[in-house]
């Protein structure tokens, strides 16, 4: 059964079987109430009958007949039977209702138990016990009340017909939220079942609002955005993977059967350490594209602990400048900030971070030269990296940390367009953020921000 379905289903049902008790529990709170306003009514009768009677020592026969035909009228078909307190008969009404057994009702009353009541089909049947002048008397009275019951059957009416409007307004009322409710449930799934991987991620149409449809929506619309974007990592990185491994692993080939053929000991250590130098190419391709694997995966930090962060930039910086005979780094401390610079963090990745941008900065710049500025901010650590050369178009830096973009000032120059990619995933994972802009000099200038220890 659908969600709209059952959702119309168990608060039809729910709210039919709600409204009807309720309509029903009127309806019998009424009746008891006409059953017990009616009973007064037949005791007023009794009695006022009786002060009568009594009230008059002469009474005859035509008196009590008058008094007979002046109250007729009061009761629909009734019948009134007056005993005194020997029980025997001395008043009857001139109406022709029977009463069933008033001998058994006689036997029932007494000074203890004043009251009886009872029930002969719709008619109402009360004997009563009463003391007047020291005197005791027994009445009974059975009658129709046609008043009581017209409005007890007009109440009934209105109550089916309220239970019915109630019911087809629910049934509607009903249709439209759960049509409301389901609608982004359905949209999403016709949209997942036109989906195919690869493809470009649909638009997802999310309803407005917060509450759980609408993040439920814009939840799903997210991991379809990621479920497309894994897969185009994995294509891209398979195609990208296996021209980037080519490369190199061609050039050694051609590399070893050129020395298979040289003779001359000075030119063959020339190429030996040329193939050198490419296996290290190679081998550092490896290492980015595992890392890479590695923080896609798992999203946790390796080996996390306080570092200083200055001196594991010295200590990158000191690998990086044998590989560029210029290299040159400042470092400029903020006021006080010498004080705050530790962080929490993996010791090995962060070298990726601080190795590949040094890395750039020096290989990207004519003069080799890199400019380090450290800030403490409130609760951060600010890290720039300035160098002059080639700036980073306008057009191009939104897509500056997507897997394997190179720009258009790095022609002629080695990489992956993967180094990037691993810091920004690197400095993320450290709850970190890493931008890059044109400062005012028209340098390059990359920031990080990590959080402070």
């Amino acid at each position: 059964m659908s969600i709209r379905n059952k959702i119309q289903l168990y608060v039809s049902s729910s709210v039919t079987i709600l409204t009807g008790a309720v309509l029903f529990f009127i309806y019998q709170l009424f009746a008891n109430y006409r059953e017990e306003e009616f009973q007064q009514r037949q005791k007023e009768r009794i009695t006022t009958t009786l002060r009568f009677i009594t009230e008059i020592e002469k009474a005859d026969n035509e008196l009590i007949e008058t008094l007979d035909q002046l109250s007729i009228h009061q009761f629909y078909d009734e019948k009134l039977l007056i005993f005194n307190k020997n029980k025997e008969l001395i008043y009857t009404s001139i109406d022709d209702t029977p009463i069933p057994y008033p001998e058994r009702i006689l036997q029932q009353l007494s000074a203890q138990k004043t009251w009886v009541e009872q029930k002969d089909g719709k008619y109402d049947v009360i004997g009563i016990y009463i003391e007047k002048d020291k005197k005791a008397y027994y009445g009974i009275s059975k009658a129709y009340d046609q008043f009581g019951y017209s409005k007890l059957n007009y109440l009934r009416n209105v109550l089916i017909s309220a239970f019915f409007v109630i019911i087809a307004v629910l049934l509607a009322t009903t249709y439209w939220i759960a049509r409301s409710i389901t609608r982004p449930l359905t949209a999403i799934t016709q949209q997942v079942a036109a989906y195919s991987i690869g493809q470009s991620a649909p638009e997802q149409s999310s309803p407005p609002g917060n509450d759980e449809i609408a993040i439920l929506a814009n939840k799903f619309a997210l991991l379809m955005q990621r479920t497309n974007e894994a897969f185009l990592f994995q294509k891209h990185f398979i195609h990208h993977l296996s021209h980037e491994l080519k490369t190199p692993i061609s050039i050694l080939v051609s590399n070893f059967e050129r020395m298979e053929k040289e003779t001359s000991p000075e030119i063959l250590c020339a190429m030996l350490q040329e193939q050198k130098e490419n296996t290290k190419v190679l081998s550092e391709i490896i290492d980015a594209l595992l890392a890479i694997s590695k923080s896609e995966a798992g999203n946790s930090l390796p080996s996390v602990e306080t570092l200083r962060i200055d001196e594991l930039l010295f200590d990158i910086a000191e690998e990086v400048k044998p590989m560029f005979s210029k290299f040159l780094m400042s470092v400029n401390y903020a006021p006080d900030s010498e004080k705050v610079l530790s962080v929490r963090g993996s010791k090995p990745l962060l070298s990726i971070v601080f190795r590949n941008l040094l890395y750039n900065a020096a290989q990207y710049s004519p003069e080799q030269k890199v400019g380090v500025e450290i800030a403490a901010e409130s609760n951060h650590l600010s890290l720039i990296f300035r160098n002059q050369g080639a700036v980073i178009a306008a057009n191009e830096q939104p897509f500056l940390f997507r897997h394997f973009f190179r720009g258009a000032n790095s022609r002629g120059k080695r990489g992956l367009g993967l180094g990037l990619v691993l810091a920004h995933k690197i400095i993320t994972l450290h709850g970190g953020t890493i931008s890059y802009r044109i400062d005012k000099a028209g340098m390059n200038t990359f920031q990080l921000l990590l959080p402070l220890s």
